[in-house]
């Protein structure tokens, strides 16, 4: 195994860059780098630049929240929004989409998500520890309540939204890569990249949760200081991802789980390269959404769901049972 690494990198190397490439010349216009003699090809660059980050970023964020989450709940289902980050941080955006909030500033609608994503952590993780502390199944089962309940919600603000508002919301919750915003960018990025490190320390720790909480416990693992600050950080990573993008989901729960097969189920190894390939998935899920049907544009959440479910699937029948855990 070690001696065909340098050829895995080199190899997801090549390919991360022809997947970038190929989302800086495609676009609904055509394929082609843009004329950056003329301010319209300059802002065409800018744009497909933009974008490309942030598919890297939020791929990465989900693949390594999912990653975490799948050994921390020892749950082969276990994905960036099974704790209910994805209802909090829908019901947040609604709400500010619902009142006009998001003409305000720019910022208002991931900042939104990102404070009802955050607050939706505190209060599964409080509930959880009162009914049962940090288990896999109080976790899981206080996440599905407490995303119901949130759900549910968003239906009441959509059913009293005006017919513009709907759309928006539902734009939103479709998820999309059309954020336009450097600093945004840069700010989700900051937080991405802390909770990405927070998880990559604690590779070893993940390894032995992996094993359960007993067994990481004899092993000697502070589990009630450990799963707090794991869960923080794929939470953290989760709702970066959706105040930037809205919701995208299957990317961190097919990514980690094909990821196995090929570099094992280590977390050192694990985490760095499902951030590259959920980075590199996502950016093509988002060159397919732009060009398929051009000049109409497809949500990138609705790409990742076809492709990622049957790849899911595929998976599951080739193995027979879900793998890596």
């Amino acid at each position: 195994m070690r001696k065909t690494r340098p050829l895995l990198f080199a190899l997801a190397l090549v390919t991360l860059l022809l997947i970038a490439g190929l989302s800086l010349l495609a676009g609904p216009s055509g394929f082609g780098w843009p004329d950056t003699a003329t301010a319209t090809g300059r802002a065409l660059l800018e744009l497909r630049l933009c974008r490309l980050v942030t598919g890297f970023l939020v791929g990465a964020a989900l693949s390594c929240s999912g990653c975490a989450l799948q050994a921390v709940l020892r749950n082969a289902l276990a994905e960036p929004f099974v704790l209910g980050v994805s209802s909090g941080g829908s019901l947040g955006a609604a709400v500010i989409i619902a009142f006009g909030l998001a003409a305000v500033s720019p910022l208002a609608l991931p900042a939104g998500a990102f404070v009802a994503a955050a607050a939706t952590l505190l209060l599964v993780c409080s509930l959880a520890r009162r009914s049962g502390g940090y288990t896999p199944d109080a976790l899981i089962l206080t996440g599905v309540v407490v995303g119901s309940m949130l759900s549910s919600l968003l239906m009441l603000v959509l059913s009293f939204a005006k017919t513009r508002a709907v759309h928006s919301i539902t734009w939103w919750l479709l998820g999309s890569l059309q954020t336009t915003s450097w600093p945004l960018i840069c700010a989700a990025g900051a937080l991405v990249a802390c909770a990405l490190a927070a998880l990559l320390i604690e590779a070893r720790t993940l390894d032995a949760l992996s094993l359960g909480s007993e067994a990481a416990h004899h092993l000697g693992v502070r589990t009630r200081v450990a799963l707090p600050v794991i869960l923080t950080a794929a939470t953290l990573a989760a709702a970066c991802a959706v105040a930037v993008s809205g919701i995208i989901g299957f990317v961190g729960l097919v990514v980690p789980h094909a990821l196995r097969r090929l570099v094992g189920a280590k977390h050192r190894m694990l985490l760095p390269c499902a951030a590259f390939a959920g980075g590199a998935f996502l950016v093509l899920c988002d060159t397919l959404a732009r060009t398929v049907t051009a000049p109409h544009e497809i949500p990138v959440g609705v790409i990742t769901s076809l492709s990622g479910g049957p790849f899911f699937l595929f998976l599951l029948t080739r193995r027979g049972k879900f793998g890596g855990l």
